[in-house]
């Protein structure tokens, strides 16, 4: 049985729209959907979730909210379920929706801050499945500081194809091979069928298991509860378990921001370092710990990526995915390698009310296929790390988990949008040796930085992926493989160095020594400099101007607002 707590409204947000005789009318609107008073007394609980029908990442969250009102009713609160947007990356990827991506992230905290604060509910359950809806949700818990517990929905499982495990990453792969003749539209045709078989969001640690796992290590999430596939009907169960622990934190007066922490998020850049997970994990925790006031930059996480050893075989530089971890015991099982080899700060106070040490007190680590001992890592130092040079003077980030080498020098040709650099790699226009430059995709100039997943694959399928070089100043997905370095900043859009290059400029990189140069002489940089204008947008009005007026650098997160460091007031404590 879950415990029951009785609440003192007077102390709470909901008071302010369902207390004292001149909130009748208020109440009415409760009455009018079926709620008693004995309802309406009780603490009014926020159950978010992101679900739609745009992708199998968000399909079955629907199902999941149920259990999560469950667990909410049980434990003594009042459950008000409501949905907010999500762009799903894998049909946005490659042309123009991908722009939106990124912002939706921004859309998601802002949507579902006003949904908090216009009806003033007391604490809030979020049930997130693509990539930006899982820290666009965590930034809206961190902001508003109510009681929060976050969900993620859950992973799909792998395809099968030819008697191989496949993830959407082979389907990526294989357009490249269809596109220089090494696979043909039938079988193309057979992958695309197979390689998505249940719901749930990408199966490798891409960028949503990435920011799951960070769910786990940051304290907002159950212990557990991020690595059961979608399809498993124990994923309701850890809903009407994360209902339940809403309440038990708004009894007990926990907090977000007492949860996430320096310390916390450097346990969330621990996971992702050890687990080979996305680059995008160095733009979502620089902004979830801006919504708490914290500097937290793309240095910051760079160095500890640094500092990790990487031990999860997983996806996509491994062999495994995230059903496999569940298997061997789930995100607790990595966490657990990490804090017995030191890596992990385990006094951090987590959304069971207890420490992440407590948490994992009565896990044994035992080396699997999956996680190695930190003292058997797959490389001693992370699988992700930072860059920065005269070509990035704001940093940049690379996923090095299973690159041949560290080192590439070559010239550069460049690209001002994804769709040209597209068009010429199908068409075989570029040369081993060459360094790729995409740019103007950056927060502000893009507007929304996109990845650049369709590019990376399609040169990988084409079996060039160790012989070029590419890099952006937009992102990459986590199913990204290859020498591949995002972020760069400042973006060409503001006049970063990145926008100054030429076709045959010698790019030097460097990931062993965090080295990202251009071989140009300052003064020739300079000359290119004064004569640099920066572009019209095409987008002059509408959501997307609106986000590139007031986005910041992706250095810091690519935020746009002041964050918790300029607040006068919380909402929590309204």
């Amino acid at each position: 049985m879950a415990r029951v707590t009785v609440f003192d409204k007077a102390k709470l947000p909901s008071r302010h729209s369902s207390v004292g005789p001149d909130r009748a009318p208020h109440r009415s609107y409760y009455f009018a959907m079926g709620l008693t008073k004995d309802d309406i007394a009780r603490p009014f609980v926020g159950v978010v979730t992101t679900w739609n029908e745009a992708a199998p990442c968000n399909i079955a969250l629907a199902r999941q909210a149920q259990a999560a009102k469950r667990g909410v009713a049980k434990a003594g609160g009042t459950p008000r379920e409501f949905t907010t947007i999500t762009v799903t990356d894998g049909i946005a990827m490659g042309h123009e929706g991908m722009k939106s991506s990124l912002v939706s992230r921004e859309v998601i905290a802002d949507s579902t801050e006003l949904t908090v604060r216009g009806h003033a509910y007391d604490a809030l359950v979020g049930l997130a499945g693509c990539d930006k809806s899982l820290p666009g949700l965590m930034m809206a818990m961190v902001r508003l500081n109510v009681p929060s517990v976050f969900m993620y929905g859950g992973s799909i499982l792998p395809g099968k194809f030819r008697g191989k495990d496949v993830t959407v990453q082979d389907v990526f792969e294989a357009v490249g091979k269809h596109a220089v003749g090494e696979m043909s539209a039938e079988d193309l045709e057979e992958l695309e069928q197979v390689a998505c078989p249940s719901a749930g969001s990408c199966g490798g640690q891409f960028t949503a298991n990435t920011l799951a796992c960070v769910s786990e290590a940051i304290g907002l999430a159950l212990p557990g509860s991020a690595g059961t596939p979608a399809p498993y009907e124990t994923r309701d169960q850890w809903a009407e378990a994360s209902g339940e622990a809403v309440m038990n934190l708004l009894a007990a007066g926990i907090r977000p921001r007492d949860v996430v922490t320096l310390k916390s998020l450097e346990n969330a850049a621990r996971v992702v370092a050890a687990s080979g997970g996305s680059t995008n994990g160095a733009l979502h925790l620089p902004a979830i710990a801006h919504e708490a006031g914290l500097k937290f930059d793309l240095h910051d996480v760079a160095e500890i990526f640094r500092s990790t050893p990487y031990i999860a075989d997983l996806k996509p530089a491994g062999q495994y995915v995230m059903r496999d971890l569940h298997d061997v015991g789930g995100v607790p099982i990595l966490m657990k390698a990490l804090l017995d080899g030191g890596y992990m700060h385990g006094d951090c106070i987590t959304v069971t009310g207890k420490t992440i040490a407590e948490n994992l007190a009565s896990t044994k680590f035992v080396p699997n296929v999956v996680v190695r001992p930190t003292t058997d890592p797959i490389t001693t130092w992370g699988g992700v790390v930072g860059l920065k040079g005269t070509l990035a003077p704001e940093g940049a980030i690379v996923k090095v988990a299973g690159l041949p080498s560290l080192v590439f020098r070559g010239p550069a040709r460049c690209f001002d949008c994804e769709e040209d650099a597209m068009a010429a790699v199908q068409a075989g226009r570029y040369e081993d040796g060459e360094v790729i430059v995409i740019r103007y995709e950056g927060p502000k100039g893009g507007p929304g930085m996109r990845e650049m997943l369709g590019v990376t694959s399609a040169i990988y399928g084409q079996g060039r992926g160790d012989k070029v070089a590419l890099i952006t100043d937009g992102r990459f997905s986590g199913a990204t493989r290859g020498f591949c370095i995002g972020h760069v900043g400042p973006e060409a859009a503001v006049g970063g160095p990145i926008g100054l290059l030429r076709d045959g400029d010698m790019i030097a990189i460097d990931a062993g020594k965090g080295t990202l140069d251009v071989e140009v002489d300052a003064a020739e940089l300079a000359k290119r400099r004064d004569g640099w204008q920066p572009r019209p947008t095409f987008y002059a009005s509408g959501t997307l101007w609106k986000y590139a007026q007031t986005v910041g650098s992706a250095e810091t997160g690519a935020v746009t607002h002041p964050g918790g460091g300029a607040e006068v007031h919380c909402y929590a404590d309204l």
